[in-house]
């Protein structure tokens, strides 16, 4: 940088060092970033309840009611319809919740019914599902599984673009009704194998990727 302000006329030597000053800053700023807090531990017990959602198949079967028992997928309005039942809301119910309310519809027509659902094929109500935008190979939203880290969802998105600023990554997560965001470095936890900055996903989670100035 000397070499190259020692050269020309002091007026073009002053513009020289402002560019060169005003590019400092731009790097600086570009290096730095908004700054988040670090996302907070959950324990393992904290996991919601899985939610049923458009797209999920239910097997509905009914004790001692083979007839009545039958597999169904959830319509994208979130109903879903059986034998001697039409229309029963199903999304944003437990597997256990949604039983009950087709044992209390049921009655109507058998004494004392007995039902079990059983999801399969999930996909989980949209709110529910966590979503990967930004710099990833295959940026999407994934059903959420149990247990579901950070490393997880990055094997799923197929991992990060080399234009990913991974440690500038950043999580959207509701928390008391209100939305806040966290940092977390996936620069560190999957190029240089840093597994202590793996963090828990909950539901409705999003994960935002920026891309890389430099």
């Amino acid at each position: 940088m000397n070499t190259l302000c020692s050269r020309g006329s002091p007026a073009q030597r002053r513009h020289l060092q402002l560019l060169l000053f005003g590019l400092a800053l731009a790097l600086s700023a570009c290096s730095t970033g908004p700054k988040y807090p670090p996302l907070p531990s959950m324990a393992l017990d904290e996991t919601p309840d899985y939610l049923i959602g458009p797209g999920d198949n239910v097997n509905i079967f009914v004790w001692g009611l083979p007839e009545l028992s039958s597999s169904v997928p959830v319509r994208p309005d979130g109903k879903i319809t059986t034998p001697l039942i039409e229309d029963v809301p199903a999304t944003g119910l437990t597997p256990t919740e949604l039983a009950r309310d087709m044992e209390e519809v049921l009655a109507t027509y058998v004494l004392d019914p007995v039902v079990t659902v059983i999801v399969t094929g999930f996909v989980g109500p949209y709110n529910r599902q966590v979503r990967v935008v930004g710099e990833a190979v295959n940026p999407q939203g994934v059903p959420y599984r149990e247990d579901m880290t950070a490393l997880d969802l990055m094997i799923q998105v197929g991992g990060l673009t080399e234009f990913a600023a991974g440690n500038k990554a950043s999580i959207v997560r509701v928390v008391d009704g209100k939305p806040k965001q966290f940092n977390v470095r996936l620069d560190d936890l999957i190029k240089r194998g840093k597994i202590e900055a793996n963090v828990y996903m909950l539901p409705g989670d999003i994960l935002i990727i920026p891309e890389t100035w430099f």
